[in-house]
């Protein structure tokens, strides 16, 4: 295996791993976020979050819905919800 070839592959993986801290760290600020103050915060919250399908993901959801005062964003939280739970069946 060439220098250049082995290089290349430490970079990488170096890309790869740099990229799943990345995303654990916004991961964890969208669910920080759902319950913010601020409703923009949480609009954004929800359009992360339902870009990642999951069980984690459901409850968080079912917990927000319960949680969430206003209408249009309950309703948003709802939909996001009922699409996890038909890919979760």
């Amino acid at each position: 295996m060439s220098e250049r070839t082995r290089l290349a592959g430490i970079g990488f993986l170096g890309g790869l791993a740099a990229g799943l801290v990345v995303w654990g760290v916004q991961v964890e600020r969208s669910r920080r976020d759902l319950f913010n103050r601020s409703p923009v915060r949480r609009l954004a919250a929800l359009g992360h979050l339902g870009g990642q399908p999951g069980a984690e993901t459901a409850r968080l959801l079912k917990d927000y819905v319960r949680w969430e005062a206003r209408p249009a964003l309950r309703k948003r939280g709802q939909h996001l919800l009922r699409r996890m739970e038909a890919y979760l069946d």
